[in-house]
């Protein structure tokens, strides 16, 4: 009887450990950076920030739900030969970023981002974009104990217009806290 309660307890005990290393990962991330236009000359560069919630059920890919805004520069034009000053847009985004990979844990980690959001560009004199669209990217993130990173990225963003899109690249730079480490 005694022998049987301590496999018992073994089993139990090895049951628990598989199933808190085999939780989730979940993380939250800050950043600011730098967006700008390409191949536009109706808007100007501008801050970018946001915040980003990293969660990895398996080591191989990451699932990021993040919320993204930016303020675009104004650019001074000329039309009919007369100068004016066009108002950059203010950017808004939401959406779910797919990493090949984890952003947290030990080591120097380089990754390949992709993922799917809801866009909204507004602007003084002009219609409101509201559009889905796609970003993608590099990142690398750089341990900083032993639950935090610092991510630096760099991406792209496309926003569906018709049948065109308006395209943005970023440069980003943020520090991501994990709150449930999974093990």
């Amino acid at each position: 009887m005694k022998r049987a309660f301590a496999f018992a307890l073994l089993a139990l005990a090895l049951g628990a450990g598989a199933a808190q290393a085999a939780g989730p990962k979940i993380g939250v991330g800050p950043f600011g950076g730098y967006n700008f236009p390409i191949i536009q000359d109706d808007t100007g560069p501008g801050a970018a920030y946001g915040i980003r919630i990293p969660i990895n059920f398996i080591p191989l890919i990451t699932v990021e739900p993040y919320y993204a805004t930016s303020n675009l520069g104004d650019v001074d034009q000329t039309f009919g030969g007369l100068p004016y000053t066009r108002t950059g847009f203010d950017m808004k985004a939401f959406g779910a970023t797919a990493i090949l990979g984890s952003v947290g844990g030990t080591g120097l980690k380089f990754y390949p981002y992709a993922g799917i959001g809801s866009y909204k560009l507004e602007r003084d004199g002009s219609d409101e974009i509201k559009e889905s669209g796609w970003n993608f990217g590099l990142g690398i993130g750089i341990p900083a104990g032993s639950k935090m990173s610092v991510q630096m990225r760099s991406g792209m963003d496309m926003v569906i217009t018709g049948d065109t899109s308006r395209k943005f690249g970023s440069v980003t730079l943020g520090i991501n806290y994990n709150l449930m480490s999974g093990n």
